[in-house]
């Protein structure tokens, strides 16, 4: 879908390419993936924000804290969506740049099997041992309790959230983002109508916003299913996948797979270090009590709203840099990716800025105690500065991933996490800087991984990795 060049858009394009941030010829095609992608992103990160409201609200600090335990494994479920998704959107978007349809609509296919794979295990897992894995944090008995029934309620949604992923990295390497942006934003909003009516019209607390989040992703499955199998949508503007599944996709190809797990290991592993990282991290905060583990999670989930902007500009450059290299435009992919890592500098320095200055607004929405406002306020602030280092690492990250270079972004993401990181939040136990390491934590999580991957981009070797992925390579 175009996006609308209005005059107030146009000066400021005009701007951008004055500034040498990104030039009009690429910017146009950068925002029409983008912007429906960012609206895709906001809608996902939201439900479960919306929920941590509502559950504030409905429960108090019990509550959150316990959802906030719940939602550390919803979020590695969604990372091993990405991290699964992200060999899909290469493979697809090079495949599709290079015109090779039928290879890209086998990598779909196969991408969904493996989804399936994946799912069912976790799923499992979160119905037979919910109690056991909300005890791995330590936690007083009553968010226990809350976030173990969380857990339960909401482990159907495994397999949903899963293949969701799937087919939205499937729309993305084909350049069509505006069908997936209305299936997740009608998700989104039914999400929250649910919730709610569960939550506050039901009274069922913790567990309406698990059953709420349930049948919202089922929903969304269901709408990107139909267009997954090349099915019309009538008149609602979204189009069909031109890789859709078919009958004579078949059920398993070795060849296709060993591919996808190729490009994918390095990623899910990257993705999967960003998740892991708060299972200690919410542990050290349970030791400053419920109202900072709230406190943290609230200044996560505004962390995940602002990185919204990721989910559109991130994919962006992964689709545009993929098919490019596809086409064999090794240069035009350099140029693309570099504008991409400007713009979303850009973009997020503007947006933290923003809002630092109504943090303590924000802060109200979730809970209502003096002091509690006041903390999680502190957390709002750090992470909106931190989050200017998600928009470098999801930018260049973006680039490499389009290309197939996936495993050194994954050592830069441990090496932020877990080398820099959680010993800053340690330091907190052990010295006077007290909660204060969890905010040097939230910083150095994003800027020492947006510093390494910025300079794998700038050396270049990640053209001769995206050599081995192009059509005119067999998948032997």
């Amino acid at each position: 879908m175009k996006v609308r060049q209005s005059a107030v858009v146009s000066l400021l394009v005009a701007a951008l390419e004055r500034l040498g941030i990104i030039d009009a010829e690429r910017f146009w095609p950068t925002m029409e993936l983008a912007w429906p992608r960012i609206i895709t992103g906001f809608a996902i990160m939201s439900k479960q924000t919306a929920d941590l409201a509502m559950v504030g609200v409905a429960v108090g600090t019990a509550g959150t804290a316990g959802l906030a335990f719940a939602l550390a494994y919803w979020q590695l479920v969604t990372m091993l969506g990405l991290g699964l998704a992200g060999g899909t959107v290469t493979l697809v978007s090079q495949n599709y740049g290079g015109e090779a349809t039928d290879r890209a609509s086998l990598a779909v296919s196969q991408s969904a099997v493996l989804a399936v794979a994946l799912s069912i295990p976790v799923m499992v897992a979160f119905l037979a041992f919910a109690g056991p894995l909300i005890d791995l944090f330590d936690a007083d008995p009553a968010p226990r309790r809350y976030g173990t029934t969380y857990l339960v309620y909401v482990a159907p949604a495994v397999v949903f959230e899963l293949l969701n992923l799937v087919a939205s990295r499937t729309y993305t390497g084909v350049g069509d983002t505006f069908t997936e942006m209305m299936a997740r934003a009608g998700g989104a909003v039914l999400n929250i109508v649910l919730s709610g009516a569960f939550i506050f019209g039901l009274g069922m607390g913790v567990a309406g916003a698990a059953i709420g989040t349930t049948f919202a992703s089922g929903f969304v499955t269901v709408v990107l299913a139909w267009g997954m199998l090349g099915r019309s949508y009538g008149l609602l503007g979204m189009e069909p996948s031109p890789v859709p599944i078919t009958r004579s996709s078949p059920l398993f190809d070795a060849a296709m797979i060993r591919h996808l797990v190729e490009i994918a290991t390095p990623e899910i592993g990257r993705r999967l270090a960003q998740g892991l990282v708060v299972f200690p991290l919410l542990w050290i905060a349970a030791t400053f009590g419920p109202v900072v583990v709230t406190a943290l999670e609230v200044g996560r989930r505004v962390r995940g709203l602002i990185n919204s902007v990721n989910w559109g500009l991130s994919l962006a450059s992964s689709s545009l840099v993929g098919q490019r290299l596809g086409a064999a435009e090794e240069a035009e992919a350099d140029a693309y990716g570099a504008a991409i890592i400007r713009l979303s500098t850009v973009i997020y320095t503007g947006v933290a800025a923003l809002v630092v200055v109504v943090s303590e607004p924000i802060a109200g929405l979730f809970v209502s105690d003096p002091g509690a406002v006041a903390q999680a306020a502190v957390f709002v602030v750090v992470g909106a500065v931190s989050s200017v280092g998600f928009g470098v690492d999801g930018a260049a990250a973006g680039a490499l991933l389009g290309a197939g270079d996936t495993r050194w972004p994954f050592v830069a993401s441990l090496l932020g996490r877990y080398a820099f990181a959680l010993p800053a939040a340690a330091l907190g136990l052990v010295t006077p800087l007290g909660v204060g390491g969890l905010y040097l934590a939230l910083v150095l999580e994003t800027a020492v991984p947006g510093g390494i991957n910025y300079w794998l981009f700038r050396t270049g070797r990640w053209k001769a990795v995206s050599r081995r992925y192009r059509p005119s390579s067999e998948p032997g």
